[in-house]
């Protein structure tokens, strides 16, 4: 598995959204779908607006690959749930990047539930 170049990192932690698309048993992707991402360290992070049951974070949970596409870039991915050191990085970048949106926005992406559904997305 490689690692994000610094070049990727960037244009997809300045991308305002990502679309992610998780696999099928077959190897086919499922239908891309558009959410935030931020980039946390030499990390992109994505997190379940709807929480955990949430459908696409379910796929992409069981799947544990896909494919994102965000700032021009377009990689092949692995979806690893991150350990609980990553919630309060994550969460700021959170704010860092979507407060703008005011709190009612950002919220959904910060609470305890989102941040229960996290996912590192690692090239791969």
């Amino acid at each position: 598995m490689s690692a994000w170049t610094e070049d990727e990192l960037g244009r997809i932690g300045r991308a305002t959204e990502l679309e992610i698309s998780s696999r099928r048993p077959d190897g086919t992707l499922r239908p891309f779908v558009t959410i935030w991402a931020v980039r946390s360290g030499d990390s992109i992070y994505v997190r379940s607006a709807y929480g955990w049951n949430n459908g696409w974070f379910q796929l992409a949970l069981k799947a544990e690959r896909g494919r994102v596409r965000a700032g021009g870039v377009e990689r092949d991915v692995a979806f690893v749930q991150p350990g609980a050191d990553a919630a309060e990085p994550v969460t700021s970048a959170y704010h860092a990047k979507y407060d703008h949106y005011g709190s009612r926005m950002v919220g959904t992406v910060v609470n305890a539930e989102a941040v229960r559904a996290t996912l590192k997305v690692t090239p791969g």
